[in-house]
């Protein structure tokens, strides 16, 4: 299970219960409502892992696409 309170404090974006963060060449994308929904995506925007379900994922793909605006991606 994931430590949903040290992910929110570093994440670089929250958007809609969704947490964003850049790490290297990838975007971690957190489901702060669900303490195991994680989806990796690379700098691109193809999906590269996740253990989300569709719906939970089109979401996660939403704010992320919204966030790279705030992270300057």
């Amino acid at each position: 299970m994931l430590d949903i309170s040290k992910i929110a404090d570093e994440a670089d974006v929250i958007i809609s219960g969704f947490a964003v963060k850049e790490k290297e060449d990838s975007f971690f994308v957190y489901n702060l409502n669900n303490a195991e929904g994680v989806a990796v995506f690379t700098k691109d925007g193809t999906l590269a892992e996740t253990n989300m379900d569709d719906i939970e994922l089109a979401m996660a793909k939403k704010n992320l696409l919204e966030s790279k605006k705030y992270i300057g991606a």
